[in-house]
Parts: structure tokens; C-alpha cells; sequence
């Protein structure tokens, strides 16, 4: 906002992030209404787990710390990514049970190099070149370990490996009928929107069932993006300063503010681009409702994702 014509242009970064013509102020207002939903889906996960007093930070505190965290050392940053490559083994292996298309290309999970940690995401992805040269990658910021309990792990993994970033490039990507800007690019609100996606289908394929951490990470995760729609527009339309966008963001998620901070400083130079997640999601699950009550008994699962 403090660029001349900061206003309209900020309208269009949020347009085209989205691809859709909602306003600012729109969006505001259904991350707020996000926030709510999913705050009050996650109350009696944490009060199951004997959680029911203080705050939901303090709460999320407590489950995130001691047997809940890998070693912030080379050996415990070693094992959290076994446990990640675990992880996508086991969803990769069934992914038949929900798409007709997998692709085989082979997927490696890696830290972020230390020495670009500082400015990088918490997590991100990286298709197979497309001569098959180079495995697809998902990375990990691992600077500090406490960024990552245990039980958020799954998550990031469904959203960045499978079924999220590396089935839905990949799938692009062998795609000869597709022109190659489509097949190597894509849109925020299409390709994050999958991912997010992806963690609601990898909760009801079961691999919470037997989790209820696990499951927490999962809404948590959802409320995150839920959370990035109110801060977005809060900085760029509402003037929130950076501080206020950081507390905000952390006394809704629990997330820790080293990682907090990481991600308010990527709202300000990307302006827009966070509110892709949540809105692609809602629109991809609608998209899947409106043809389940369309076609009733003939409507397929497997079919509406190769669509």
C-alpha cells in the first residue's frame, strides 16, 4: 500500500494469485470465517488428548515439544527425513485406490541447503526434469527441528510428495498434449489448491484413522491457510504492520515464530500469492460436490481427479 496505485495493484496480484475477481476485503473475510471453522473442529481433538485449558498456542506448545520433536542435531534431522521418506512410501503405494493415472517417477526428500535456509520456505517442491535425468524432490527446512513436531510431518508430506505437488506435476508433465509452459508451470491457485486438496484426500483414504495427532496436524495445516487469507489482505489492504501480521498468525496456529516470521516476511514481497492455497482447495472440493450430486451413482472419484 505504500507504492503509488499500491491499492489496485495489490487487487490485481490477489486476482491473478486466485484467479478469481474476489476482493480484499471478500477475501478477509472468508479467511475469518476459515479461521472460525477449523478452530472450532480442532478444539475437541486437542481437548481428547486432555488439552483443554489455556490458550491454543499454549496448547499446541505442549504438543510440541520433548517426544513430539526429532533431535535439532545432524542425527535428528537424519531420521526426521527417514521418517518423511517412510511417510511417502506408504501413500504412494496407494494411490491406485483413488487415481487411474501414477505417474513412477522417483521422488527424494532433502533439507534445504543451510546456507539459503534463513530466507526459504518451510517446505517446497521440485518436479523430475523432464528427460527423466533428475528426481522430482520435496525439501524441508530444517534450521530448526522444533519447526516440525512429529505429528504435522504426514501432512507436509501429502501436501508436497503424494498425493499433492509430485502426482499432479508429474502427471502435467506426461502430458504430450499439453504445450510446455503448461506442462513445466501452472498457477498458484490451481497447483496450491491441489496440494491442500490432497491433504483432505489423504484423510479420507484413513492415513489419520488410527492418528489422532496426526489429524491434528492436518487441520491445523488447514487452518494455516486459513489463516494466510487474513493476514495477506491484512498487510497489504488493512496496513497491518509486520509484527501485528506475525502475533496474528501465531496465536491462530500455534506455529513457532521463528517459522511464523518466515512466512509473514513471504506475504510481504509476494504479495497476494498465500491466499492461492485455501481458495483453489474450496473450489476443487466444490468442483468434486457439485459433480457427486450431478451424477449420483455414476459419479467416480478416479474419474473426477483425471478430470
Amino acid at each position: 500500500w505504500r507504492l503509488p496505485h499500491g491499492e489496485e495493484l495489490y487487487a490485481l496480484g490477489l486476482n491473478a494469485s486466485t484467479t478469481t475477481t474476489m476482493s480484499p476485503d471478500e477475501v478477509h473475510e472468508l479467511g475469518l470465517q476459515q479461521v472460525a471453522e477449523l478452530t472450532a473442529q480442532i478444539e475437541p481433538v486437542l481437548a481428547a488428548q486432555g488439552l483443554t485449558k489455556g490458550s491454543l498456542v499454549e496448547r499446541f506448545q505442549a504438543l510440541s515439544q520433548g517426544e513430539h520433536l526429532f533431535a535439532n542435531t545432524d542425527e535428528g534431522r537424519t531420521a526426521l527425513l527417514a521418517f518423511t521418506n517412510e511417510k511417502t512410501s506408504e501413500i504412494r503405494a496407494r494411490l491406485p485406490e483413488t487415481f487411474s493415472t501414477v505417474p513412477t517417477a522417483p521422488v527424494e526428500i532433502r533439507r534445504v541447503p543451510p546456507s539459503i535456509q534463513d530466507g526459504a520456505p518451510n517446505g517446497y517442491a521440485q518436479r523430475p526434469s523432464l528427460d527423466g535425468k533428475r528426481p522430482g524432490a520435496y525439501y524441508i527446512n530444517l534450521k530448526d527441528t522444533a519447526d516440525w513436531p512429529k505429528w504435522s510431518l504426514k501432512t507436509l508430506t501429502y501436501h508436497e510428495a503424494f498425493p499433492g505437488h509430485q502426482l499432479q506435476g508429474q502427471i502435467a508433465q506426461l502430458n504430450a498434449s499439453l504445450p510446455i509452459y503448461r506442462r513445466v508451470g501452472g498457477n498458484s491457485a490451481y497447483n496450491e489448491g491441489w496440494a491442500l486438496y490432497a491433504e483432505l484426500l489423504a484423510d479420507e483414504m484413513g492415513f489419520y484413522s488410527n492418528d489422532p495427532l496426526g489429524r491434528l496436524g492436518y487441520l491445523q495445516s488447514f487452518l494455516f491457510r486459513a489463516v494466510r487469507l487474513v493476514v495477506d489482505t491484512g498487510i497489504h489492504a488493512r496496513r497491518w504492520s509486520r509484527e501485528k501480521a506475525t502475533d496474528y498468525l501465531i496465536s491462530n496456529t500455534g506455529r513457532p515464530r521463528g517459522a511464523a516470521q518466515r512466512e509473514i516476511d513471504r506475504y510481504c514481497v509476494r504479495p497476494g500469492q498465500a491466499c492461492a492455497y485455501k481458495i483453489g482447495q474450496i473450489r476443487i472440493s466444490a468442483l468434486r460436490d457439485e459433480a457427486r450430486k450431478a451424477m449420483v451413482a455414476r459419479f467416480d472419484l478416479k474419474g473426477f481427479h483425471d478430470v
